[in-house]
């Protein structure tokens, strides 16, 4: 909100009130005033929640006060639009950074140090190794780059400048207890940063594919999800200390994550498992146009993790039951699914579905929800409700349609992934609305 209201002041000169949930509020008139606009936008506070609701709820909040001055909603907005600027309304341009730390920290014994960093938010609060400038040495033997490039500068908070270089990636590195040869599957990480937020639970999936899952034993075996590996868990961690650090990410002043996602902890880092791939089943990278040779990252990201809790059964084609599942992900028209490479084959080799393009296409054709399920999402309002109103297809037929009316809420086969990874010990599976995009080369960091 405070990035459209500032967008409209600066760039068009059109006076803005925004209007928005109580629950981000602090955010606009705070960290994103002070890091993002460089500029006051008033705010007019609604109550939380806001999408998905009632023309007769939305009505009675409009009779209702602003939670910032106590005022008449509409009075405030009009008060907002017609009182003189205050002073500090009427500074211009970004506020400046914060001053950046010390490259060195004076001597101190290691719990003191391992509470400072605690104290600052550097950490993801779990220990951490201390990076020393031997160790962080060390880790930038790990690629060619030199220790002063620039990685990123947009890298804060919703696309703030927050620079960052090779050296600032190496300490991060050092601190998740990474080894040099991780170092460039981090920086392509570190790369990619900011990370979506949301004032909802979202969570992410590190996705790697190429020679490099084996040149530093990514997991995407048995156990390819749990805390099994020592790749896949600092990998993981990384991203949490990257998006705290780097990013400035900090519960209840940057970001409103309501629950947050257990997800998060490590990141759901895995690789997959191309070598038990099904015939004619081409691995994640290679599908986004990648060579087979090259070393890939891939970010994806979403809400929803089901499991399918036994094996595939034969009564009843795994394809079935991943159909059905798909029905409570009806949020955002996209679906991962994470398999055994078992479940894999029996969907290449008993079901005929030689590519993953095939598998995806038939539950595109497949999968339904209830018109209502579908719209009963506030992320599915909000966002493509919109888009319906304006007469965009499918929004707008789904629309109009009764409660109950079944509808193929999966319309584009292409946001349909198959990822394969796992032992082979038992046919399972999961499913998820991660989003995903083309991925980056970690080649391009050794």
């Amino acid at each position: 909100m405070s990035r459209f209201a500032g967008t409209l002041e600066k760039q068009y000169g059109i006076p803005t009130v925004s209007l928005a949930n109580e629950n981000v509020v602090s955010y606009g008139i705070g960290a994103h005033f002070k890091y993002g606009t460089g500029m006051p936008v008033r705010y007019v506070g609604m109550p939380y929640p806001f999408t998905g609701l009632s023309q007769e709820r939305l009505k009675n909040y409009l009779d209702d006060k602003d939670n910032i001055s106590g005022k008449p909603i509409m009075q405030a907005v009009v008060d907002n639009f017609t009182e003189p600027l205050t002073g500090e309304e009427q500074m211009a341009g970004i506020l400046p950074e914060d001053a950046p730390e010390p490259r060195f920290l004076p001597p101190d014994t290691e719990d003191n140090l391992q509470r400072l960093f605690k104290d600052r938010d550097w950490t993801d609060f779990n220990p951490i190794i201390l990076p020393t400038e031997e160790r962080v040495a060390a880790m930038l033997k790990g690629t060619s780059h030199a220790p002063d490039e620039l990685v990123k500068e947009a890298s804060g908070t919703f696309g703030t400048n927050r620079p960052f270089t090779v050296e600032n990636v190496a300490i991060i590195a050092v601190m998740a207890g990474a080894k040099p040869e991780y170092f460039p599957v981090i920086l392509a990480l570190a790369s990619q940063v900011p990370y979506m937020d949301s004032t909802t639970s979202n969570a992410s999936m590190i996705l790697i594919n190429g020679p490099i899952r084996k040149e530093i034993d990514v997991n995407s075996g048995i156990g390819a999800l749990g805390p099994v590996a020592e790749a896949n868990s600092i990998i993981g961690r990384s991203m949490n200390l990257i998006h705290s650090i780097i990013q400035g990410y900090k519960e209840g002043v940057t970001g409103y994550s309501s629950l947050s996602n257990p997800l998060r902890y490590n990141n759901m880092t895995l690789a997959e498992n191309e070598d038990e791939l099904p015939e004619g089943w081409q691995p994640y990278h290679v599908l986004m146009g990648h060579k087979p040779e090259d070393s890939v990252l891939t970010i994806l990201t979403g809400w929803n993790f089901v499991n399918c809790s036994g094996s595939v059964v034969e009564h009843y084609p795994p394809q079935y039951l991943m159909r059905d599942f798909m029905r409570v992900l009806a949020a955002t028209g996209s679906a991962t699914f994470i398999m055994d490479p078992s479940v894999a084959y029996q969907l290449r080799n008993t079901q005929g579905f030689k590519t993953k393009a095939e598998f995806g296409e038939w539950l595109s054709k497949n999968a339904v929800t209830t018109a209502e399920t579908y719209w009963a999402n506030s992320i599915t309002s909000g966002m493509m409700g919109p888009l319906g109103k304006q007469g965009l297809e499918p929004y707008a037929s789904w629309q109009k349609v009764p409660g109950n009316a079944l509808i193929h809420h999966y319309p584009n086969a292409q946001n349909i992934r198959a990822i394969v990874a796992g032992g082979s010990t038992a046919s399972v599976w999961f499913v998820t609305d991660f989003m995903g995009g083309r991925g980056v080369s970690i080649d391009a960091w050794r």
